[in-house]
Order: C-alpha cells, then structure tokens, then sequence
C-alpha cells in the first residue's frame, strides 16, 4: 500500500442521509425526453438512513447492509454512484459501504436517492477528489431526479425535472406525523405515467406557462409561506391517481385528517408515504402517543419527524 492509500485508509466516513417529503408537487408536462417537467417544494426531514464509507485497497466497491429487502448490486443507487464517480474520474480506488436502513423502500420519501447523493458526497471526501458543488450537482442529476436536491437539502424549489434549485430559508418549526403500510410500496414510474395517461390532455408545456408556473411558486414560497391557519392545502398532482387507486393511501389520508391540531396533510411524493404538519414536534409525538394503537390496528407504521433546514451532514 503506497503512503497516498495508507492516509486514505486511515479514514471512516458516517454520513446522515435524511428523508424527504413534498410540501408542492405540479406536474407541467411530458417533455420530448420522456422526463416530466416539475414544480415542487421539496423538504428534508430527519428520517434518515446513515451510511459508512471506508477505503479498501483490492479497488472494488462492497456495498453491505443488515436490511434483507434490498438489492445490494450494481442497481442500487449507491454502487451507481460510486460507479458513476469512479468511470467520470478514471480512478480505480476501492470502498467498503455499510447502509443502515432507516427510511422505509418504495415510499414516495426518496430514500434511494438521498442515498446516492450521499454516496458522492461522501466518496468525495474518502478519496480526497475536492469535488466543486457544480460537479457534484451534475453528477447527481444523471442519477436520478430526485439526487440533485439532496446534494444541499433544507427546503428548495425543484423545476424542470428537479435538478433546477432554488434554496428557500424557510426555518419552519412544524412537526411531521408520518403513515406508511409497510406492506405496500408504489413504483414511482408507473405513477407518473397513469398520471399522464389521465392527464395529458391538459399539459401545456408552452415557454409562457412554465415560466408562469414557476414564478408563481416563487410567489408562494416567498410570501408568507406558513401552514399555521390550517388553510393551505399541500397541492400533490400525484396524489390524484394513487389515493384513488390505493386504499392504504385513502385510509391514512383520511385518519391523518382527523386528527387534532392537523395543520394541513398529504401524500409525499408518488407515495404511498402520507403525512401531516403540526404546530411542532411536542404536538407531533403527543398525537402520535395518543394514537399509536390506531396506527398500528390499521396496518400502519408511524414516525414523528421535524423539518430540517439542510440536507446530507458528516457525522
């Protein structure tokens, strides 16, 4: 082992991957990539898997997790990203990868992606590449859609298919009650598309009205965004084909909507991960305490979570 390796090997890396839900989900339109154009608010909360990063000095990438329900291959996102760095860079440098799986699979909470965003960051450091943010950025964005927020996290606008941001200082207080039936899991691409299959008739992907949608997300976000008053309603597009679909989906919305001091609720992402705001994280767990019992007779697995205002951390 030469004395670069050895410095190297010196090193262990734990990284916090958090979660996220969606806070606004627009669907614009199909484009000519097949790729759907966006506006979103997405945001981090602290359900995170951690992931451990090690060098090894055989050159190959050993990816290795206690939970058995994932693929620990070349089509995880996390050796697709370390493969992606390593064929972009032209290096040939080893890592052992351990996930601890937190975040719940096929939820609508971007766990894989986060993940992968995790992967560059954190390969970044263990292999000394002082990777400028843009890099980083662009890398994420062939990953995934969803990759590129998590690269900074907090709250951010996401347009085109997520990989434009907008970093928003929105330092919320709101806690997150979330329900999930961790026998079901939703693909994310067929949702998108019975979505356009329903829906394409009223796209309209014109310079005008995408420019008008963003700003007027823009206008959202930067005006008194506040769920306090309980008037806001979190608008998912998504959520117009799955809760009608899923009856998990249907049932969670329906208790999360009943329960005391719900600001607002939704669906995160594609789902089927739902999730009420409350007033803060005290009030979050009480309800949580209060109705733990329902949650569970129901088939329902439940978190309280707060709002963070960044995404990946060293720990």
């Amino acid at each position: 082992m030469n004395k670069y390796m050895s410095i190297l090997s010196e090193k262990k890396i734990i990284i916090k991957s958090p979660a996220k839900v969606n806070l606004h989900l627009e669907v614009i339109g199909k484009r000519e990539d097949d790729f759907h154009e966006l506006a979103m608010i997405m945001q981090n909360i602290d359900l995170a898997d951690y992931l451990e990063f090690e060098i090894n000095d055989d050159g190959f990438i050993k990816l290795e997790s206690e939970c058995k329900d994932l693929s620990l291959s070349k089509d995880n996102l996390i050796m697709k990203a370390a493969n992606l760095l390593r064929e972009k860079l032209n290096i040939d440098l080893g890592a052992n990868i351990f996930l601890r799986k937190n975040i719940p699979i096929g939820a609508g909470l971007a766990g894989g992606s986060s993940n992968a965003a995790a992967t560059l960051i954190g390969l970044d450091k263990l292999w000394n590449l002082n990777l400028s943010l843009n890099t980083l950025c662009s890398l994420s964005a062939s990953l995934g859609s969803d990759v590129p927020f998590f690269i900074e996290g907090g709250t951010q606008l996401c347009f085109g298919r997520g990989e434009i941001l907008e970093k928003l200082n929105l330092d919320f207080e709101y806690g997150v009650l979330l329900l999930k039936n961790p026998k079901v899991a939703i693909s994310t691409a067929e949702t998108y598309k019975k979505y356009s299959n329903e829906f394409r008739d009223k796209y309209d992907l014109s310079d005008e009205n995408v420019k008008n949608t963003r700003n007027n997300l823009r206008n959202k976000a930067f005006s008194e965004f506040t769920f306090d008053n309980g008037n806001i309603k979190i608008k998912n597009d998504l959520q117009l084909v799955v809760e009608r679909e899923n009856h998990s989906v249907q049932q969670a919305l329906q208790i999360l909507s009943n329960l005391r001091g719900c600001l607002t609720f939704s669906m995160s992402g594609s789902g089927p991960t739902c999730f009420a705001l409350f007033k803060n994280v005290d009030i979050a767990n009480e309800v949580l305490i209060q109705n733990y019992k329902l949650f569970k007779n129901k088939g329902f697995d439940s978190w309280v979570c707060k709002l963070l205002n960044r995404g990946l951390t060293f720990i």
